[in-house]
């Protein structure tokens, strides 16, 4: 025995109830579980948990670690919140495979789809791999947290057709080069298959990024590759992601599931009250899907993420009907254009269209919090709402004071949105998907958006908010929901519980103050560039094989983490 937690509160991740028990740790694994004080320590490190609760480590389904990794191996902040093992590749985009000189191509896409700073991506990572193993290679022996990587549709094209990729259907000898270097690269441990239809997904240049070039044949010849391996899964995002499926999208994703013989899981189920056709279209979609043999498997945030915005710097304002066109000017022209009573007036109303989507959530202009300031007339503006400044100033419309803060300063201003969906009803309904079966708790993003939204804290306030505050759910429940749910639908072999024999992923916290501490900015990025970034309240300590590698919310340095690799250490889940 090299670790014993004594006298703790164990909610095991099966959903059973909590109870007061002994959990000894050796060799990375759990050894036993019994009454509290049954076990003798016997020479083993004795970590006290009277009072505190012990589980599982959680499973962050839907990250873009991908890159963080190579200069953040802990995975922060997504380990000071309990998280021990994420998955990254999501949305077809990875590092790898990767063709000499493209590292530039791929380092600009990954700025603009998924918001990597352009100066940590160029400063942080050497670039010096081609084949999907040896991205995971760099990875094995330098890792905090387990990791599991999809191979991303978006790679594996650019790899095979180059600059082609983004402008032609593939011909056969191209599908065939795709599906050879897709086995190799799951035989390499790719864990399955991720790919984009979304039309929010454009590279570097503004052009659609290569998956979305893809016919429906190509992704079926994919995911069929998929299937001939064990342990392997299949992700992908596309426009019913964000505003509700129709049907020829649901035959789509059946056939996908049904091709690759694995569940398919997509981001992000949104829950708002004001939005309830889209929430009952996608969720009547997912059942569909399982009246016919498929399985898929939407993520859902159980609480609302923080996110900030700015008409400055591309972001999900830019995603509005009609916006991106004047949002995309040179800064003297857009300026004139959102000084002007008419464009305003469109811009609002675009906004407020059904073509709006999951993005209508942002149109409550009145709701926003104005954030850092930079010129003389916006002093002693941040910290208040829109609504009051509006009232203040005699403004009809919050939007007309909302652009004339930020022209104030020159775009610069950072708005806080403040959400829609933050309603009694929405959180009744979010309560009601939680238990739906084709739902699955994730969404972060963690590693992506660093500067614009922070998502992986949402253990700490799910358990905050929503067990400890609103009483939505139980520990029980919320722990299952946050551990081996997750665990299971990617085949994790032996993790998301706590029993004998599982490998030693483990959270110990206080029930009655775990939480997030506030969002704030940081410069730690490589290239002096910052991220959002909270850290963690009540977790007293975080394992990943056995060894701490959190504690009392701060990174303890070690790497015990590994690479898991598709039907090594994961299970095949069929549909």
């Amino acid at each position: 025995m090299d670790l014993l937690f004594r006298d703790v509160t164990l909610v095991d991740g099966t959903g059973a109830p909590a109870r007061p028990a002994d959990v000894a740790v050796a060799g990375g694994r759990v050894t036993a579980v019994a009454e509290a004080g049954t076990i003798e320590p016997a020479g083993a490190q004795v970590v006290e948990g009277t009072g505190l609760v012990l589980s599982p480590g959680f499973v962050d389904p839907h990250t873009h670690y991908d890159a963080q990794l190579f200069w953040d191996p802990a995975a922060t902040p997504s380990s000071l919140h309990g998280v021990t093992t994420v998955i990254a590749g999501n949305c077809g985009f990875t590092l790898a495979p990767l063709a000499p000189g493209d590292g530039d191509y791929v380092r600009r896409m990954m700025a603009k789809v998924e918001g990597m700073p352009l100066a940590a991506l160029e400063n942080g990572i050497d670039w010096d791999w081609s084949s999907f193993g040896e991205y995971l290679g760099r990875l094995e022996g330098n890792l905090g947290v387990n990791a599991a990587f999809l191979v991303g549709h978006c790679a594996i094209r650019r790899m095979v057709m180059g600059p082609r990729a983004t402008t032609d259907d593939a011909t056969p000898e191209d599908l065939a080069a795709m599906k050879e270097l897709l086995s190799a690269s799951i035989r390499a441990g790719g864990m399955g298959f991720s790919t984009t239809r979304a039309r929010t997904h454009s590279d570097g240049d503004g052009v659609p990024v290569a998956s979305r070039r893809a016919t429906e044949e190509e992704l079926l010849e994919l995911a069929a590759v998929v299937a001939g391996h064990e342990g392997t899964t299949l992700e992908f995002a596309s426009d019913g992601c964000l505003d509700g499926f129709d049907d020829a999208e649901v035959d789509f994703m059946i056939r996908f599931s049904r091709a690759g013989r694995r569940p398919l899981n997509w981001n992000v189920l949104t829950v708002d009250s004001h939005a309830p056709e889209r929430y009952r279209n996608q969720l009547a979609a997912m059942d569909r899907c399982a009246e016919e043999g498929a399985r898929v498997v939407a993520l859902t945030m159980p609480v609302i993420v923080g996110m900030n915005m700015s008409f400055l710097n591309y972001c999900a304002l830019n995603m509005m009907p009609d916006w991106g066109p004047i949002l995309g000017l040179p800064l003297p022209e857009r300026m004139e254009r959102l000084a002007d009573p008419t464009t305003r007036r469109f811009m609002q109303e675009r906004a407020a269209s059904p073509d709006a989507g999951v993005f209508a959530r942002l149109t409550g202009w009145d709701t926003y919090v104005i954030g850092d300031t930079f010129s003389a007339a916006n002093e002693g503006l941040t910290g208040r709402r829109v609504a009051d400044i509006a009232a203040e100033r005699g403004d009809a419309e919050p939007f007309d004071t909302l652009l004339d803060i930020v022209l104030a300063d020159e775009l610069r201003t950072v708005l806080w949105p403040g959400a829609t969906d933050a309603d009694p009803e929405s959180w009744e309904l979010r309560r009601q998907a939680w238990q739906h079966p084709s739902v699955m708790l994730g969404g972060s993003d963690a590693g992506a958006h660093l500067d614009r939204m922070q998502g992986a804290n949402y253990p700490t306030r799910f358990i905050a908010d929503c067990v400890r505050g609103r009483r939505l759910t139980t520990m029980e429940d919320a722990v299952r929901m946050l551990s081996s749910v997750p665990a299971e639908l990617f085949g994790l072999r032996d993790r998301g519980v706590v029993r004998e024999g599982a490998h030693a992923d483990l959270v110990l916290f206080d029930p009655g103050t775990i939480d997030s501490e506030l969002l704030r900015m940081v410069d730690d990025l490589p290239g002096g560039t910052e991220r959002l970034y909270a850290g963690s309240v009540g977790v007293r300590g975080v394992w990943v094989g056995g060894t701490e590698v959190v504690r009392d919310g701060v990174p303890t340095g070690t790497r015990p983490g590994q690479v898991l690799r598709s039907g090594v250490d994961t299970d095949t889940v069929g549909v």
